[in-house]
């Protein structure tokens, strides 16, 4: 009997994956709720006593901060996005099979990057 190549990863493997990316997207919305509350709750230092040079000071870096957290927070949200997607693909079955060769995207890749939708080899050839 001829073996042939696997094109779809099992209901059981499917499970495994959508167990790591459940996970996954718990710590990744922990993290977003911690950067949007560190956004709305900026630390005040008590520094309304000093002088005003060190205020000004003190008012650029506070925004540089800012949208420091901003773009943490966006990147976040891109990531819960991608995970909250990579859950729908498990649902259709269609999770870890490349969007460029339709082949079966290598487990490892998966495991570092739950989200991939690309296979090394797909990946490679777009750089």
């Amino acid at each position: 009997m001829e073996k042939t190549e696997k094109t779809r990863y099992s209901d059981s493997e499917l499970q495994e994956f959508k167990e790591l990316i459940q996970e996954k997207l718990k710590s990744s919305r922990e993290e977003l709720q911690s950067l949007t509350s560190s956004l709305s709750n900026p630390n005040s230092n008590g520094t309304e006593d000093t002088s005003g040079a060190y205020k000004t000071l003190e008012d650029g870096s506070a925004t540089l901060e800012k949208e420091q957290i901003n773009q943490l927070a966006a990147r976040q949200k891109k990531f819960i996005d991608n995970l909250e997607a990579a859950l729908v693909r498990i649902e259709n079955k269609t999770y870890g099979i490349c969007r460029e060769t339709g082949k079966l995207i290598q487990k490892e890749r998966l495991r570092a990057v739950p989200h991939a939708t690309l296979s090394m080899e797909a990946k490679l050839k777009q750089s």
